[in-house]
């Protein structure tokens, strides 16, 4: 029997959203869901805008405080919902006096600053599609993105512009206008502060049809360019009803999701769920600091947090002492999403917080949480938890004529499989059907991931499809690997790939990041070997391990194994334009 957490539902306050999985399940519709959203006035459609926003400027809400905004320099500005409406309202009517038209796509290269807010939901109010950008790109990877989605509109800083813009934009015939927030006279631009300043802070939003394109998200594959999914106005369901039962979002609640916002989560989750729920978020310029976020969490009282596991790793790098320092008595639920969390940092959270994390999965792709552990369910660590009610999963195994078969048997492994359609998903890659097709067969959108489920229903992710190790014709999942690895007192962070080997195909290689306080050595090499052998077994534990100060991984968590494995084999790296670090 898997090591389980144990919720007492009758204990939980506030009473969860989702106070039995079975039975909520069960009633779930996702017209009811929407049903839960107000619609333009009129009945003239469904606009994220207005329902993120506008919906709650005109009502109770008005002066509640939607972002509580804290700056690196220790500034901090308070907006309400009122302030949102006016000033994503100016924005509007700034892109509409440039011309802009539905389906004309802006970008937002500016990292997080109120402006990022204003740019999204004025965009959405005028029927434009919004795409964000990592501040941390380089300039290469935002040409590709921004010449891909055909920008006409960037909204970006001087300091992004000079280092990240300047250089491409001779490569963007496309791009129209590039407005700059904070500082006038930089070349080839024009200073947002005096147009937002000339224009109204009214904007009465079009009919918006449901399938409108709102979004578009940029998810990287192995090779070749990166793919750009397109998700609609109608995702806000999804986001909606998603945020409620598996964040466990209460009208109360002070929320932070600490999500970069040029990655998916960023805006799913960072910006319109929250909105949308009517919430106070809190939103942190910086980049990680683990003082600074305990620090955060206390003073801000933040009562639901979601991040990512890099985050949760990096302090638990920094250790249990720093964690002690600072109680935070308003916290009340934690949740983690970028990569399947180890066991080991869903114990952790117990140890720093007297709370487990509960870990969720999802994709660009599929615009919101599919499988989560919820508040009111027991916690198995190490799994993802259990299809969102309305989310239909499937483990399955393609056949040669390109259907499925159902892999049903507790405990067998398949690939991810989710029964179409539901609200979030992504409507095509943006001008490659062909790639998008290949995503389905029949009914089914099949993820790429490997997944095992135990006889109680909960899924366990094993891999994605290409980096499952076939070694002596076993097959070996990394995650597994790596989450034992994670539970030696010296391990903080740990990669796992298969090397190319003549007598077994392949063998397990790991790559080690070590916790503060431990220095690479053979004597400590030798003792995380014996602890996986002591764990896995000798087919399943590493052969080899390497003690590396900093795994590649993607800004939203993700060990990049194929990078690994490329960096060990001497291939080629494909797009790393995602890395937090190279």
């Amino acid at each position: 029997m898997p090591e389980t957490i144990t919720k007492r539902v009758a204990e939980l306050v506030p009473p969860p959203n989702l106070p039995d999985y079975d039975a909520f399940r069960r009633a779930f519709s996702w017209e009811a869901a929407r049903a839960a959203l107000d619609g333009l006035p009129g009945g003239r459609g469904l606009n994220i805008a207005h329902e993120a926003v506008d919906r709650h400027a005109a009502g109770a809400h008005r002066n509640k405080v939607a972002i509580r905004w804290l700056g690196l320099d220790g500034a901090r500005r308070e907006l309400t919902f009122a302030d949102l409406a006016r000033e994503s309202s100016r924005f509007a009517n700034v892109l509409r006096g440039l011309g802009v038209a539905p389906g004309d796509r802006v970008y937002a290269l500016t990292g997080r600053i109120p402006e990022l807010y204003f740019t999204a939901l004025g965009a959405w109010k005028t029927k434009a599609v919004l795409c964000t950008l990592f501040a941390a790109f380089g300039p290469e990877p935002i040409r590709a993105r921004m010449a891909i989605g055909e920008a006409r509109i960037l909204v970006t800083t001087e300091a992004l512009y000079r280092k990240k813009i300047a250089g491409i934009r001779a490569a963007l015939p496309k791009l129209e206008h590039v407005l700059v927030v904070g500082s006038p006279g930089v070349p080839d631009t024009r200073d947002l502060a005096p147009l937002m300043a000339a224009a109204t802070d009214t904007f009465e939003i079009p009919p918006t049809d449901p399938e409108d394109m709102a979004l578009l998200h940029f998810t990287s594959g192995t090779t070749g360019t990166p793919k750009g999914a397109v998700h609609v106005h109608g995702a806000i369901v999804g986001h909606h009803t998603t945020a409620r039962l598996a964040l466990d979002l209460h009208p109360d609640d002070v929320y932070w999701c600490t999500a970069d916002p040029g990655w998916v989560t960023g805006t799913s989750y960072g910006i319109i769920a929250p909105l949308s729920l009517g919430l106070t978020s809190v939103v942190d310029e910086s980049d990680f600091d683990a003082a600074r976020w305990y620090e955060i969490l206390a003073r801000e009282r933040v009562s639901v947090w979601y991040t990512a596991p890099t985050a949760i790793r990096m302090m638990m790098k920094a250790g249990l002492d720093l964690a002690r320092e600072r109680r935070v008595p308003s916290l009340r639920f934690l949740a983690s999403v970028g990569e399947p969390l180890n066991p080991e940092a869903v114990r952790w959270g117990v140890e720093a917080f007297n709370l487990p994390f509960h870990d969720n999965w999802w994709q660009t792709e599929t615009g919101g949480i599919m499988v989560a552990n919820f508040a009111s369910m027991d916690i198995r660590p190490g799994s993802m938890g259990k299809p969102v009610p309305g989310i239909e999963v499937a483990l399955v195994e393609a056949q040669k004529d390109g259907a499925v078969r159902p892999v049903d048997a507790p405990g067998a492994e398949g690939e991810l499989a989710i029964r179409t359609p539901w609200p979030s998903m992504f409507r095509g890659y943006l001008n490659e059907p062909e790639r998008y097709r290949k995503c389905f067969a029949g009914e089914w959108y099949l993820t790429g991931d490997l997944a095992k489920r135990d006889a109680e229903g909960y899924f366990w992710f094993v891999g994605r499809k290409d980096d499952v190790i076939k070694t002596s014709g076993h097959l070996i999942g990394p995650f597994e690997v790596e989450s034992v690895l994670m539970e030696h007192p010296a391990v903080a962070e740990a990669g796992v790939i298969g090397k190319p080997d003549p007598v077994a195909g392949e063998v397990v290689k790991a790559f080690v990041g070590l916790k503060a306080g431990f220095e690479a050595s053979e004597e400590l090499r030798r003792s995380i070997l014996a602890h996986a052998r002591r764990r896995l077994g000798a087919v399943v534990a590493p052969k080899e391990i390497d003690f590396s100060p900093g795994l590649p991984k993607t800004r939203s968590g993700k060990i990049m194994r194929r990078l690994l494995k490329a960096r060990e084999l001497g291939l080629p790296e494909g797009d790393t334009s995602t890395l937090e670090s190279t």
